[in-house]
């Protein structure tokens, strides 16, 4: 069954569900971190937003619609920029489809017309960061607040038509937006520590659009066969964890030069080729701690460390906690 509803409707039934006395304040200390339901006819879960500072929130999204949910949008009018990152659940919306491992990037703008989809086959969790274009500006670094002309496609004026992209996200970027979930503190600790992270999130996808803009007038674009090549390479990364090949050698496995190589990484993943393999690697860690099964110095041999000091400094610097901590928080959840 598919419920199709207008986006008047769905604001109608937003504003019921934000004055009926079903919000409330997840974190007591903070009164800009604010709970909300889902609007119970279309499903069940919440929406937490959090403004850090003033033009800059973030919005954590953890619901389940009952049936699949098309929304009816016109005149669509995006403020600021816009980041969605999807961790899991399916949805189709501005020009855009996003899956667990995707992220959405909308400008400032307008957009004509838009139908939502919301796919009912899993769980939906997002994590959106909104800044304002004030707020950009005030973090370009000169005197004017100017922000580079690479970037201007996001702040176009209010009457423009928005920019809307998606995209893939990156190692980096995914562990960042599990850390904005599972952010393990309170009160004003809390809001630094997501504060640093949406920025660092932030920094991230800013520096992603600002290549994809130089590529554009870039005479080499990349074809089909070497984003093949590219992901060729990084599959054979992910699959010698314990002993990677020298870059030299991936380059010849794959049959690229070193420096198209390492171009290639930086433009389809966002990293260089050593970050995507630390990435995997910390992810494949994390994931295997989690389950109790293997010791600390076992998992460090099978992601390819031989120093049991230098994985714990690795992993520390990625998630914040040691790798032993890992496994006694997850032994106490289950």
């Amino acid at each position: 069954m598919t419920i199709t509803i207008s986006q008047q409707a769905f604001d109608e039934l937003w504003k019921e569900t934000r004055t009926n006395g079903t919000s409330h304040y997840p974190d007591p200390g903070d009164q800009f971190d604010l709970m909300h339901k889902f609007p119970q006819p279309l499903g069940r879960g919440y929406w937490r937003e959090i403004q850090l500072r003033e033009g800059f929130n973030l919005t954590i999204a953890d619901y389940r619609v009952c049936d699949r949910l098309m929304i009816e949008f016109s005149d669509l009018d995006t403020t600021g920029i816009e980041y969605h990152f999807h961790l899991s659940g399916q949805t189709q919306c501005r020009q855009t489809n996003l899956e667990a491992g995707k992220y959405g990037v909308y400008g400032r703008g307008i957009e004509i017309e838009s139908l939502g989809d919301i796919s009912a086959r899993e769980p939906f969790l997002e994590v959106i960061i909104e800044m304002l274009p004030e707020t950009l500006h005030s973090l370009a670094g000169n005197p004017d607040g100017e922000i580079p002309k690479e970037l201007q496609h996001l702040v176009r004026s209010s009457e423009q038509e928005c920019y809307c992209r998606d995209g893939i996200a990156t190692p980096a970027m995914q562990t960042v937006a599990k850390q904005i979930i599972q952010c393990p503190y309170q009160g004003i600790a809390k809001r630094v520590y997501l504060e640093g992270k949406a920025l660092e999130l932030m920094g991230m996808l800013l520096a992603v659009e600002t290549e994809i803009q130089d590529g554009e007038s870039n005479p080499h674009p990349l074809t089909g066969d070497l984003v093949d090549r590219i992901y060729y390479a990084r599959d054979i990364l992910q699959q010698r964890l314990d002993n990677p090949p020298s870059l030299r050698e991936l380059a010849r496995l794959v049959g690229l030069n070193e420096c198209t190589l390492k171009q290639g990484f930086r433009r389809v993943f966002g990293t260089t080729v050593f970050g995507c393999l630390h990435g995997y690697c910390m992810e494949q860690a994390w994931q295997m701690l989690q389950t109790g099964t293997w010791k600390v110095g076992e998992v460090a041999n099978m992601v390819g460390y031989k120093d049991l000091t230098a994985f714990g400094r690795a992993f520390r610097k990625k998630f914040g906690i040691r790798p032993r901590d890992c496994i006694k928080k997850f032994s106490v959840l289950a």
